[in-house]
């Protein structure tokens, strides 16, 4: 299996030389040279497998010669077992014909634990056997950063980096990852917004010279590997619903576009989705790009949902590499578009691309907590804002002939003050978590300042 940039001018690499580059060196994503398929046979015979069976059979076929099976079936059973919850993933229904799909049940209560739990063991597993060490650098809106920690704390050969915007993630959101006493974690307090964050791994990335001098890697969804692992749970959900028999629809809360993709994989691979349905906040950059066919940048608002607080959507650059007809060429150019003009119009044929594979639809603030409020008043169900949007989105969506469900990324727990103002009650973290406000904090601010970012990374890691 080769890996390919967005742009089409960094070098091919096979799947663990693209999981460690994170960033290919033209500044563009990587993304398989061709999607394995599997077919109606294969997904039928997963129906009543364990998480971990299904995962090894959905992700072998990307990993191709890099990693034996037996080691991705052990890395994929110690990732896996962080999870709380036995059945990993489970489904609970809201509607007829809609469910939540729970993917909350993992050590920072968010669904970017289901990728970085693996992350973490196959980084680990990588710098094991190459003898060296690597400095890991994310931005996060919240979630990534705190799961990133969890994954990569006291493990030996990394060290790791998170940048989140000082004082716009949540409480619960910040002590995950600024309660952590190991060494080779840091949590770094950028003052901006999470754009500015992104921004900056960004141009860490694009200096070589340091990018080569502390070993960098990602984390964030721009790396490939982070993407496949949420390809599982799309999986086991249709498979649980029905699929290969019949087709599934799927609304995914997203300002990175990082979850949604993931969708159009299984897709790809065969599994029968209907429609992948976007569901964004009142930053809405991309909803506004399917409505008008510009994606064009906005200022970035704070809001209840803080994971999808984002005008920059990192990962529409591989949605855009397929509609484009992976023109590597194009793609580059609408993204020097983006960062010269703030905006690019995308071309006809490629916006019917898009939009025979997804939908949108945006909340506001008040539609969310009306959800919030109104899902639990009806089953009972406390949702976290960032489930609320997807709720309210994907019910303007549903299709009597397909089920349709959504993705619950969050704990209710880790917004409680958004919660508590919808529903009158103050959701209470996990007994594993109950001591999370008497910890206490290390974190560091900074200015968003490269290179003041850089000095910083050279002093900290640990050599």
């Amino acid at each position: 299996m080769r890996y390919v940039s967005t742009r089409g001018r960094a070098p091919e690499l096979g799947f663990e030389e693209a999981m460690l580059a994170g960033l290919a060196r033209d500044g563009g994503l990587y993304v398989p040279e061709t999607v394995p398929q599997l077919g109606p046979e294969a997904f039928a015979a997963m129906a009543g497998l364990p998480y971990e069976e299904v995962a090894l059979r959905v992700l072998r076929p990307f990993v191709g010669d890099d990693l034996p099976e037996a080691e991705l079936r052990d890395a994929i059973a110690q990732a896996y077992a962080a999870i709380a919850h036995t059945a990993r993933a489970p489904m609970v229904q809201l509607a007829p014909g809609h469910f939540l799909l729970e993917l909350f049940h993992g050590p920072t209560l968010a669904f970017k634990d289901f990728a970085m739990q693996l992350i973490g063991q196959l980084f680990s597993r990588a710098m094991q056997k190459r003898q060296d060490r690597i400095t890991i650098v994310g931005a996060t809106s919240g979630d990534t950063g705190s799961a990133a920690i969890e994954a990569f704390r006291g493990l030996p050969r990394t060290d790791v980096f998170i940048l989140f915007p000082e004082g716009r993630v949540s409480e619960v959101q910040r002590r995950q990852m600024t309660t952590p006493d190991e060494a080779n974690v840091h949590a770094i307090a950028v003052k901006g917004d999470f754009d500015d964050c992104q921004a900056q791994v960004k141009a860490m990335f694009n200096d070589h010279a340091f990018r080569d001098e502390v070993g960098l890697s990602a984390v964030n969804s721009i790396n490939w590997a982070r993407v496949l692992a949420q390809v599982v749970y799309y999986v086991t959900a249709a498979v649980a619903l029905g699929a290969p028999h019949r087709a599934v629809d799927f609304t995914v809360p997203t300002g990175n576009f990082g979850d949604i993709f993931a969708g159009n994989i299984a897709r790809r691979m065969g599994l029968p989705i209907g429609r992948l349905v976007i569901a964004t906040n009142r930053n809405d950059i991309l909803h506004r790009t399917f409505a008008t066919g510009r994606h064009e940048k906005e200022g970035v608002e704070p809001t209840m949902s803080p994971s999808m607080d984002i005008q920059v959507s990192s990962n529409f650059e591989r949605a855009l590499f397929e509609a484009y007809g992976r023109d590597g060429g194009a793609v580059s150019q609408l993204m020097d578009e983006l960062r010269d003009k703030g905006g690019f119009g995308v071309s006809q044929g490629a916006m019917e691309a898009l939009r025979e594979t997804y939908a949108s639809g945006r909340a506001s603030e008040e539609e969310t907590r009306d959800t919030i409020r109104r899902i639990h008043a009806t089953t009972g169900e406390i949702l976290c804002p960032h489930s609320a949007v997807g709720v309210k989105v994907a019910e303007e969506h549903l299709d009597p002939a397909r089920p349709m469900v959504t993705l619950a990324t969050a704990h209710p727990a880790k917004f409680p003050d958004a919660v508590e103002a919808a529903t009158g009650l103050r959701p209470g973290l996990p007994k594993r978590m109950a001591d999370l406000y008497d910890r206490p904090e290390r974190v560091t601010p900074v200015d968003n300042d490269l290179v003041a970012l850089q000095d910083l990374i050279r002093e900290r890691r640990t050599t």
